[in-house]
């Protein structure tokens, strides 16, 4: 009988490892892992967007509509992670503020359609300069191999999920008879 040995994580010496990084099973739970590695990612420009006045559900609202201008409010609430109910809140606040406007939609009027503002749009644009010379920045600290693979990983996976989501379907409808 062969037995396959899991094999162990890179590890990291202590003096490297990430405030909060932990040891033990959280140190090799993906999902820890992954919360970690985004707070490390992010919160530095998260910080930038709030000195800006801003928000990060606004903040990614707008890296939305300066990548799609004109994009529904149900669509804008799965890119940027959110409830629509949350969203439809985020959307208020940014009109009241001048940054983006609602539209309907001329093939459907009981539809409407977020735009940016002349404000808004200088605003994404601004932030998404920033975002990518910061990410341009985070990519420098990995070794050149590492930097070539850590995106299309970071997707595979995710594309991984979507795939096993999608075939699930509904409870008690994936196929497997319930009797």
């Amino acid at each position: 009988m062969i037995i396959h040995e899991k094999p162990s994580p890179p590890q990291v010496p202590p003096s490297d490892a990430a405030p909060g990084a932990a040891s033990g099973f959280l140190a090799d739970y993906l999902p820890f892992l992954l919360a970690l590695a985004s707070a490390a990612a992010s919160d530095g420009f998260h910080a930038f967007v709030r000195s800006r006045g801003l928000r990060v559900p606004e903040w990614r609202v707008l890296a939305c509509l300066h990548d799609c201008d004109g994009t529904m409010i149900t669509r804008l609430a799965a890119q940027a992670l959110m409830e629509q109910s949350a969203m439809t809140r985020v959307i208020e606040r940014m009109e009241e503020r001048g940054l983006v406007a609602r539209r309907s939609d001329p093939r459907d009027r009981r539809r409407a359609r977020v735009h940016l503002t002349p404000e808004g749009r200088v605003l994404a644009g601004d932030l998404v300069a920033r975002a990518q010379a910061d990410d341009a920045e985070l990519m420098a600290m990995l070794p050149p191999e590492q930097r070539d693979t850590l995106k299309p990983l970071l997707c595979a996976f995710l594309a991984a999920q979507n795939r096993n989501i999608l075939n699930a379907g509904p409870a008690g409808q994936d196929g497997d008879d319930l009797a």
